[in-house]
C-alpha cells in the first residue's frame, strides 16, 4: 500500500535508569514538581505540555495537547475556550486524564481525575499575563468552529485590533479556565528490555490526604 508505514524493525532502549519505592516523596504533587523540573533541566523544550484526554457524554474519546499553567494543592490547572470541544466534553463528562512525556529521561506521568472550573477572577488574571498576540487570537477565534479560509481569520483579529487599538481587547466569559482534581497518579520510568519501573499513587479510601503507593507491572 502507497504511504504504508512499518515500525516494526524501529526501537531504541531506555538507559537514563530506574525507579524504585525509596525513591518517592510521599506526596505526589512533590514527586511531580521534582521531575518536571528534572525535564526542564535536561533541555525539554515545552516541559509543561500534557495531553488532555476527554469523552463526551457517549464516551466517545477526543485528546489534544494543552499547556499547563499552574499547580497547587488543589489540582493541575489550564486555560482554553469553553466552547471547544474539551469544553463541550466537559461540561457533560467533567473527568480527563493528563499525560506528560518527557523523553530526555525516559519518563511518563500520567494523572486523572474530576474537573473543575476556575473562577472568572482566575480567567481574567491570567488573560492579562498573556501576550497581545495571544489575547487577540483568544478574542477573534471560537475554537474548534468551522471557518472558511485563514484569510478570515486573520480578518477578524484586524477589525479587533482596529476596535481597540490601545490593547485592551476584552476576554470573552467563555475562555476560561479548569482545575483537574488528582484522584490518580502514575509515575512511569523506562528502563532497559522494556522491563519499565511503574508506581501508582491513588487517595486512600476516606481520605483527601492520604496517598497510597502500589508498583506495577509495566
Amino acid at each position: 500500500m502507497e504511504g504504508e508505514i512499518d515500525h516494526r524493525g524501529t526501537r531504541r532502549d531506555f538507559t537514563h535508569g530506574g525507579l524504585s519505592r525509596r525513591d518517592l516523596d510521599p506526596d505526589p504533587f512533590g514527586q511531580f514538581a521534582r521531575w518536571l523540573a528534572d525535564a526542564t533541566k535536561a533541555g525539554n523544550f515545552d516541559a509543561t505540555a500534557m495531553a488532555l484526554a476527554t469523552a463526551d457524554a457517549q464516551g466517545r474519546p477526543s485528546v489534544r495537547f494543552v499547556l499547563l499553567k499552574h499547580i497547587d494543592k488543589r489540582g493541575l490547572c489550564w486555560y482554553t475556550d469553553q466552547r471547544s470541544q474539551k469544553g463541550q466534553d466537559l461540561a457533560t463528562n467533567p473527568h480527563a486524564e493528563v499525560v506528560f512525556y518527557w523523553p530526555e529521561n525516559d519518563r511518563q506521568v500520567r494523572v486523572s481525575g474530576s474537573v473543575e472550573g476556575l473562577d472568572d477572577a482566575e480567567a481574567e488574571a491570567y488573560f492579562q499575563q498573556r501576550p497581545l498576540g495571544s489575547r487577540f487570537a483568544a478574542a477573534a477565534s471560537v475554537q474548534s468552529q468551522p471557518i472558511a479560509d485563514r484569510e478570515t481569520l486573520e480578518q477578524r483579529v484586524t477589525e479587533l485590533q482596529a476596535r481597540y487599538p490601545t490593547g485592551s481587547v476584552p476576554r470573552n466569559p467563555a475562555w476560561g479556565g479548569y482545575r483537574l482534581r488528582p484522584e490518580r497518579f502514575e509515575f512511569w520510568q523506562g528502563r532497559r528490555n522494556r522491563l519499565h519501573d511503574r508506581f501508582l499513587y491513588s487517595r486512600a479510601e476516606g481520605t483527601q490526604e492520604t496517598w497510597r503507593i502500589q508498583r506495577l507491572m509495566p
